[in-house]
């Protein structure tokens, strides 16, 4: 049987925050301020903080909203000079949040959110494509929660989360003379979110967060190889030219620590920090059924591909001025580090060191809320040397976001 090696870092990019697919996008609000987290007008804290909703001044809050968010990476050949850009199509990130005051001590909610995914396609005749042509990536979290006040300054909240994942992956097999199309829409898997929400006095906000690791489990995945038929016995597929898969894919702890602080009644400045752990992340396995693909000695049918992650810090900091009773101004920075270097760069969930700025205005009127937001991305360009893909040249990336949410408080 003929040995094929292919790369299974595609799902990666849906299962896990890094490669360029964790979407810090889950309040238009947030992203204004840097998207940092101590922030309780409304349920849009109920995804970073569920202990945040103790706080929130109004028994009932609804929140939702949307993003659009454009990107271009570039590859640029060393040897040839020849340069390639992706296609991508706009990015729709949602969320959408309620919170509901059952006591005065007591608050349950519920967050849904897509914080993972993109789309990303390359030229079909670029230097990668052996790597990857096209590939979309889409993650969703459905988040219960509750949230207890233990004191007039001082809440604890906990939240289930519940995430489901699709893929769809492109890519060209060249010995093969065709592609290979992985997709998975049925991967899943469940965590859990803690945290603690401090207001000591009343010009300053405290919120500690922990967000649990994710073991997302693909048990149906399908390959489909577009070949020659005659290749299919060889390569152990059946008369589709198809084979099932699996894969456990972690998605590692989080850690976030807010802080808000009220300068003067109108004006406050905020600021996050957050780790994720990702050093345990330094391999994928891929589990094929019956087809050869692999590249392990012992098991032609399993594939493991080195990732070799960091774990990785981001520091935000934002401020928004209230102009009169209903109209805000918001701004903020945030650095974003990458989780690999070099020499682990790959293009199917491309990654970069980046510095971003953002702003936004809100207006608020009998309990309704209005804001918009908008982000510059600046992402750092990169000098690529992945050896085990035989992949080198330099990338750079840049994109854009803009948001529009909803709020309503009431009672």
């Amino acid at each position: 049987m003929k040995k094929i090696v292919v790369t299974t870092a595609l799902l990666a990019g849906v299962m896990a925050y890094a490669g360029g697919f964790r979407v810090s996008l889950q309040g238009v609000k947030q992203l204004a301020m840097a998207h940092t987290s101590a922030h309780t007008e409304d349920a849009s804290v109920t995804f970073f903080n569920p202990a945040g909703m103790s706080f929130i001044p109004n028994r009932l809050s609804v929140a939702a909203g949307g993003f659009a968010i454009g990107t271009e990476i570039t590859y640029q050949n060393p040897n040839t000079l020849e340069s390639y850009h992706t296609s991508n199509p706009l990015g729709t990130p949602i969320y959408a949040a309620i919170a509901y005051k059952i006591i005065d001590e007591v608050s349950v909610g519920f967050n849904f959110s897509t914080p993972f995914g993109s789309t990303i396609e390359w030229p079909d005749d670029w230097a990668g494509r052996e790597i990857v042509q096209n590939i979309e990536l889409k993650a969703m979290y459905y988040q219960p929660m509750i949230s207890v006040k233990l004191a007039p300054w001082a809440s604890v909240g906990a939240s289930y989360i519940y995430a489901t994942g699709v893929v769809d992956w492109t890519k060209s097999v060249s010995q093969l003379g065709g592609t290979l199309n992985i997709k998975d829409d049925k991967a899943s898997g469940s965590g859990f979110g803690v945290g603690f929400y401090l207001r000591p006095t009343d010009k300053l906000d405290v919120s500690l967060a922990y967000r649990s690791p994710v073991d997302m489990k693909a048990d149906a995945g399908v390959a489909t190889f577009n070949v020659s038929p005659s290749l299919f016995p060889n390569i152990g597929l059946d008369a589709n030219g198809q084979d099932n898969f699996k894969a456990v894919l972690p998605l590692v702890e989080e850690y976030t620590v807010g802080l808000t602080y009220k300068i003067t009644p109108k004006w406050q400045v905020s600021g996050d920090f957050n780790y994720a752990g990702w050093d345990n992340y330094n391999k994928l396995t891929l589990d094929f059924e019956n087809a050869g693909v692999g590249n392990q000695p012992n098991d032609p049918t399993v594939l493991v591909s080195p990732k070799n992650f960091k774990s990785t810090q981001t520091w935000r900091i934002g401020t928004q001025y209230m102009f009169n009773e209903n109209f805000a101004g918001r701004l903020g920075y945030y650095n974003d580090q990458s989780p690999y270097a070099d020499e682990d760069f790959i293009p199917e969930t491309p990654s970069f060191d980046a510095n971003v700025i953002t702003g936004g205005i809100g207006y608020k009127w009998k309990g309704i809320g209005i804001d918009l937001a908008a982000a510059y991305n600046f992402q750092t360009p990169r000098d690529v040397s992945n050896s085990y893909y035989n992949f080198y040249g330099q990338a750079k990336a840049k994109a854009y976001y803009f948001g529009l949410g909803l709020s309503y408080n009431a009672f």
